[in-house]
């Protein structure tokens, strides 16, 4: 069965960076069979919310991984209503720059990481994806000297453009049901003269930002290779984001996929067996290829 689970260990709670005070955390999964030297980063998000999932029940959603001797790290990150996506995003990148300096002590190849996450966990994966970054070679912490990039990722029904919603020109943020997530679009900056952060009110403004938290404007030849599952009757995130993204990354000679599926909602009740479909991606793009063919 798709969500039988094998023997592993489970480290929690490994404190991957700080923010304002607080810790950021990710848990380790290891198999206790043969690993494959490989890691697959899993994003804990629902409507950017981590606070809400627990890594141990969401185990039968990276459960193949698991069984064919991937490592997985399933990454908490600051959650909205307190944190807006920009802020989150940040604190993926750190998560990927931890994964990987930590790589040889974990047992994994930092040059083959992946990444994966469903909805918000699939938005924030394609933002790592396309919008990953080189580290910061003068950095005092080791860890942000690290390339926060990965080399496949792999999710189900992600946001890809916060400008471009269900058609060409329709801002996510009037449409149900990003209405209902309107804190995580609740954008402010630092203004200096005020010694605070301020709120951003101007149209021009805030249509920046979005385009700025949409993965689609930054695919590049450079993008990883992209797996996506995506239902056609889903009413919370529609499949043309899914669409669009495709056509972006195929457009840049990407190696991408969509499959959709049919009759398929906002997570659909066979979904954990289509993870095998992600498993598999990540086995054609992680693996060496002599053992990707095996």
């Amino acid at each position: 069965m798709a969500d039988d689970l094998p023997a592993y260990t489970h480290q929690a709670d490994i404190i991957y960076g700080h923010k304002y005070g607080l810790a950021l955390t990710l848990d380790l999964f290891k198999p206790k069979a043969q690993t494959n030297g490989l890691g697959v980063i899993y994003v804990l998000s629902a409507g950017w919310r981590s606070s809400e999932l627990d890594p141990e029940l969401c185990r039968p959603y990276f459960a193949s991984l698991l069984r064919r001797g991937y490592m997985v790290f399933t990454v908490v990150h600051g959650s909205q209503p307190k944190f807006t996506i920009p802020e989150i995003i940040a604190d993926l990148h750190r998560a990927v720059r931890f994964v990987r300096y930590h790589a040889t002590e974990n047992g994994i190849d930092p040059s083959r990481i992946g990444i994966t996450g469903s909805s918000a966990g699939g938005h924030l994966s394609l933002m790592i994806g396309s919008g990953g970054t080189d580290g910061d070679p003068a950095a005092q912490d080791p860890v942000d000297r690290m390339s926060s990039k990965v080399q496949a990722v792999a999710c189900f029904y992600p946001p890809t453009d916060f400008l471009n919603w269900g058609q060409p020109g329709e801002m996510a943020l009037g449409c149900e049901p990003m209405a209902k997530r309107a804190a995580v679009f609740d954008f402010h900056e630092w203004d200096t003269n005020l010694a605070k952060f301020v709120a951003i009110t101007d149209t021009s403004r805030i249509r920046e930002v979005c385009r700025e938290i949409s993965p689609i404007y930054y695919v590049s030849p450079n993008s990883a290779p992209t797996f996506l599952m995506h239902g056609d009757c889903d009413t919370s995130v529609p499949l043309y984001q899914s669409e669009i993204m495709l056509a972006k990354l195929k457009a840049a000679g990407v190696d991408a996929k969509l499959i959709v599926k049919i009759g398929g909602e906002h997570c659909w009740p066979d979904l954990i067996k289509d993870t095998e479909l992600l498993t598999d991606w990540f086995d054609q793009h992680l693996k060496p290829p002599a053992a990707a063919d095996k």
